[in-house]
């Protein structure tokens, strides 16, 4: 659905987006994850055409965004940071005019518009002035006009930026209704966005892509945890003696009286966890849980930043 190869994008001396390449298929909700400069709104207003890029190509189902960009943005919703809202317009009123100016036939235009206020949970709202609205209805009316005339793709920057808590758990409820049926490209620099609709993570840093992955490989580690009631110095050896094991990290001890907590290392994850299983059972052990370890975005994400740091240090 997008492809975007080698792309790069200059402002003077300042190289905002660096050589870039991934694939969006259709029917995902990817986050684009960063700090603020990263990158994130340069890369968005590229593949929307509203920048063109210094090099490398972006298209959308086919189309590209340079040579064929009518058609590539026909195909395309987009909510920018700052949504082109009208105050003194009736929502409405306002979805009408965004209605045509996407090219919507004027005898599809009033249907059009009833689905995308629908969609957005908009209808006791549709003929209020907008700037009568608190911040997070005006944010589900640009996400009313990217989606008027139903997109393949609907890009949105940062779309619960500034919102409340309340504000910020209905749009998110509202992406995911909204990527049921589309391709989704997200950026935002807040963790929990990412964890709360994406699912997949792609990570941006001084213009680079440092990670592609599903958000379920990010946040998976390679070792599994074992809750058992054994003895701690006991319990090490017994692990450390099992095939294929690296290493043994005692976690601490666990709610469960008498039980503790280990992370075990393995070359071969699947087929560690029934081996811990079975090995504790022949141990005489109690097991409360086995099973894959995880770990949070914020530590996946600094430990990314950590990298890149080190990267770019050694470049220099």
């Amino acid at each position: 659905m997008i492809t975007i190869s080698k792309l790069t994008r200059r402002y003077g001396d300042n190289t905002a987006v660096d050589d870039v390449s991934f694939e969006i298929g259709r029917g995902e909700i990817v986050g684009l994850l960063g700090h603020n400069g990263a990158g994130k709104t340069t890369l968005m207003k590229v593949l929307t055409g509203y920048l063109e890029p210094s090099q490398g190509t972006i298209s959308v189902d086919g189309h590209d965004v340079v040579e064929q960009r009518i058609e590539a943005q026909q195909m395309i919703g987009y909510l920018p940071e700052a949504a082109p809202l009208y105050g003194e317009m009736l929502v409405q009123d306002y979805l009408l005019m965004m209605a045509g100016l996407r090219g919507v036939a004027p005898s599809e235009a009033d249907n059009a518009v009833v689905e995308a206020i629908l969609a957005t949970d908009l209808a006791d709202r549709a003929l209020d002035p907008i700037r009568t609205l608190s911040k997070g209805l005006r944010q589900r009316v640009g996400i009313a006009q990217a989606i008027v005339h139903k997109p393949a793709v609907l890009v949105l920057d940062e779309p619960t930026n500034g919102l409340d808590p309340t504000q910020i758990r209905a749009i998110r409820d509202l992406i995911n209704r909204l990527g049921q049926d589309t391709t989704v490209l997200l950026s935002t620099h807040i963790l929990q966005e990412i964890e709360a609709v994406c699912d997949r993570v792609i990570v941006l840093m001084s213009g680079k892509v440092v990670t592609d992955a599903p958000l379920a490989d990010l946040v998976t580690s390679r070792d599994i945890r074992i809750t058992v009631n054994a003895e701690e110095q006991a319990a090490r050896t017994h692990l450390h003696k099992l095939t294929g094991v690296q290493k043994v990290t005692y976690v601490g001890p666990d709610s469960r009286p008498g039980f503790h907590s280990y992370l075990v290392t393995a070359v071969d994850q699947a087929a560690l966890a029934p081996l811990l299983a079975s090995s504790a059972l022949e141990a005489g052990w109690q097991i409360a849980a086995v099973a894959p370890d995880r770990v949070s975005l914020e530590h996946v994400f600094a430990k990314l930043e950590d990298e890149h740091i080190a990267s770019a240090g050694g470049a220099a």
